[in-house]
């Protein structure tokens, strides 16, 4: 078995698992927990698998230029096998070529692909030959299809973003997709602050440093085998959570014994921000209609040590049918709505692969039937805040207009559209606020 094997390996398998249906995020951790990999193997692994969902339409660019076959004549087991080696030989400057050409046939000949290793074999080391000779494959040079290719996103994602933000905006955003998103984590301030976790992350020899722009915000430089085994965790001391989505929860401006409703909590991050901005005095309400879900918002609930918030199972659309005793109850509401995630591409590439214009209008129908199904929960002097992890139009500031034009009484005191940048950290973001008229 040759060095960086197992490593290799591990990185199909996980391809393997998405191009089945798994989330990277949930193939990742299934894979990495039947080896016993060090942090170094750790980050190889998921440079790799997470490059090759990220650049899968470079490297089908590349099947199609040094194979007989296209990529999509290629079974899909070779074809997730050729991108292992691609990637390296393409995008990981590090690694020799004869590393990575070497272990990827040794994996074929230990698969049921063993027939097809001298296939294997001829592919990535025409790829080489093509390299030394700076014979590229060929890119339209329109611009819809050159980030396309460029950046490997789909077509139609490409052409709509230009028609949103411009052409400049667009290729910075498709940019930022590739780029490995940041280790973000939110102090929790029950337990302690940022400045005692910085310095027991320092003790325990993990880079970090203080995000900016977010207060009570860590950036963990350090890439850790398992969150799970860093300082403070089982303590409750911090969450996971993106510095975008740590913006949200102070929106509401929520306050010690205020009745609060979170539409869609779980995982819980922003449901155990609110809990912590008010000191865990509050009354929240946090519900979720998956199961699974829930379990993990309970966990976080359980490991922050939060008391304030009530979870429950319940689907937001017809929770006001079921209770309608609540009848403007709370005094704010956090509507984070599911949503195409086309913010969080960097984080979830998988994502842009499944998505379509179908799903994200059937998703904007939801969306506003969640907003309209919540407003009889809501007090008359209280406000909402709208939320999602997307930069399309649909599902944010056009879905905000239309829910106003058909609720004359409620009238939009902010809004914000983050995008995402090459040049800076974070998700794509929107968020609203929305109050009843004086």
């Amino acid at each position: 078995m040759q060095k960086g094997y197992l490593q290799r390996k591990a990185s199909w398998q996980i391809l393997l698992m998405v191009s089945s249906g798994s989330f990277s995020d949930i193939a990742h951790q299934k894979v990495i927990s039947k080896y016993n990999f060090n942090s170094l193997d750790i980050a190889f692994i998921t440079e790799l698998a997470f490059g090759c969902i990220r650049y899968r339409k470079f490297l089908d660019l590349w099947i199609d230029h040094t194979s007989k076959f296209t990529h999509k004549k290629q079974p899909p087991k070779l074809r997730w096998l050729l991108h292992i080696g691609l990637y390296q030989l393409l995008k990981m400057n590090k690694v020799p070529s004869s590393a990575a050409i070497s272990t990827t046939v040794e994996i074929a000949k230990e698969s049921d692909l063993s027939g097809l290793a001298g296939t294997v074999n001829a592919i990535l080391r025409n790829v080489v030959e093509k390299l030394n000779k700076k014979c590229l494959p060929f890119i339209p040079v329109n611009d819809i299809s050159r980030i396309s290719y460029e950046h490997s996103l789909p077509e139609w994602i490409v052409k709509e973003i230009i028609n949103w933000y411009g052409l400049s905006k667009a290729e910075d955003i498709a940019k930022a997709f590739n780029k490995r998103p940041s280790i973000d984590i939110r102090v929790n301030t029950l337990k302690t602050n940022s400045e005692l976790l910085l310095e027991e992350f320092k003790s325990s020899n993990l880079k970090v440093e203080p995000i900016e722009e977010i207060k009570n915000g860590i950036q963990l430089l350090t890439k850790p085998r398992n969150v799970k085994d860093l300082p403070g965790y089982n303590e409750g001391k911090w969450l996971i959570q993106d510095r975008s989505s740590q913006w949200v929860a102070s929106l509401l401006k929520p306050c010690e014994k205020d009745r609060i409703l979170d539409a869609c909590a779980a995982p819980g991050s922003k449901t155990t921000h609110i809990a912590q901005i008010t000191n865990d005095k509050s009354e929240i309400w946090a519900l979720d209609r998956s199961e699974i879900r829930l379990k993990i918002l309970k966990s976080n609930l359980s490991r922050l040590k939060i008391k304030s918030v009530r979870a429950m199972k319940a689907d937001a659309i017809d929770f006001f049918n079921q209770r309608p005793d609540l009848r403007n109850y709370f005094n704010k509401i956090l509507v984070d709505a599911p949503c195409s995630g086309m913010g969080t591409f960097a984080r979830n590439p998988d994502s842009k692969w499944n998505l379509n214009k179908t799903k994200i209008k059937e998703l904007s129908e939801l969306q506003l039937d969640l907003l309209n199904s919540v407003l009889p929960l809501l007090k008359i002097d209280g406000s909402i805040v709208y939320s999602t992890c997307s930069i399309c139009p649909a599902e944010n500031n056009i879905l905000i207009r239309k829910f106003l034009d058909k609720n004359r009484s409620l009238k939009l005191i902010s809004e914000k559209q983050i995008l995402p940048s090459y040049e800076q950290y974070g998700d794509g973001f929107y968020a609203a606020v929305i109050r009843y008229i004086n």
